[in-house]
């Protein structure tokens, strides 16, 4: 096979909001690959998707009841990787940003490249870029915690509370099946537990989620923590914790700092 014909892999992001946040180079892989594959949560938006290539295959099929997670997303990746080899120019579309809470796009850059082919990531916008907009958060004023609400649950964490808390994928949060989409008021219980090991039950958390369509308002929900195991949560939901205390100075450091600033 010559190097023309070589086949290859793009994996880029659509965004959250369709048809805002595309970035040129994302819809320069999509318009000149020779096949598409597209894995979206919504239809609208795989349907704006088949606008811009004639030959765009929908992943979703590869999703079935009661089938694990881990089974879906190996069958995506070998359905790429197979217009791959066959020498095609394959893009993969997802939702948000590809590398963002999306297993199949990782492993099938991976692969390709340990085959040979050439295969690369394109950043997109993601849910975490449209929470710190719509919730006016900047991660850089008092610091920011991101963990995946099962593994927080299941892995004893250094939680700074003086610190914001965002735990991802709180709508399926406590599965330890792989194959359910979706979490229920017993195992939101367990994750209350958790979370008032580091917070009072009173404190106020955000449940958020961004807005897919040009016309829709993120989802900002605003209650109690008490209160988290009666949320009606979606997958696309991630739960926002604001910090419950001060930053705690360190006079020693900032003595040291102090000193060397006023030099010799």
């Amino acid at each position: 096979m010559t190097e023309a014909t070589r086949g290859s892999l793009a994996c880029v992001g659509v965004g959250m909001t369709l048809g805002s946040h595309l970035t040129p180079l994302a819809r320069g892989h999509i318009e000149s690959a020779d096949v598409v594959f597209v894995g979206v949560s919504d239809g609208l938006v795989e349907q704006w998707v088949r606008r811009l290539h004639a030959d765009v295959r929908s992943l979703q099929p590869f999703y079935a009841e009661d089938k694990p997670r881990q089974a879906t997303y190996r069958d995506m990746v070998e359905a790429m990787l197979a217009e791959v080899r066959a020498g095609r120019r394959v893009c993969g579309v997802f939702y948000g940003h590809p590398g963002v809470f999306a297993q199949a796009p990782h492993e099938a850059v991976v692969r390709a490249r340990q085959e040979g082919y050439a295969a690369r990531m394109e950043p997109g916008v993601s849910s975490e870029d449209c929470l710190y907009a719509d919730l006016g958060l900047d991660p850089g004023k008092l610091g920011c915690q991101h963990f995946e609400a099962t593994q927080f649950m299941l892995h004893r964490r250094m939680v700074d509370s003086s610190a914001w808390l965002l735990l991802w994928q709180v709508g399926i949060a406590g599965d330890l099946s792989g194959g359910r989409f979706e979490t229920d008021a017993g195992r939101l219980g367990v994750l209350l537990d958790v979370l008032t090991r580091h917070y009072p039950a009173r404190h106020e958390v955000i449940v958020y989620q961004a807005a897919v369509l040009p016309f829709q308002e993120p989802r900002i929900e605003r209650m109690p923590l008490s209160a988290l195991p009666a949320a009606t949560l979606g997958m696309s939901d991630t739960l926002a914790v604001p910090p419950c205390r001060a930053l705690e100075p360190d006079p020693s450091i900032r003595s040291r700092l102090a000193s060397l600033a006023a030099g010799p």
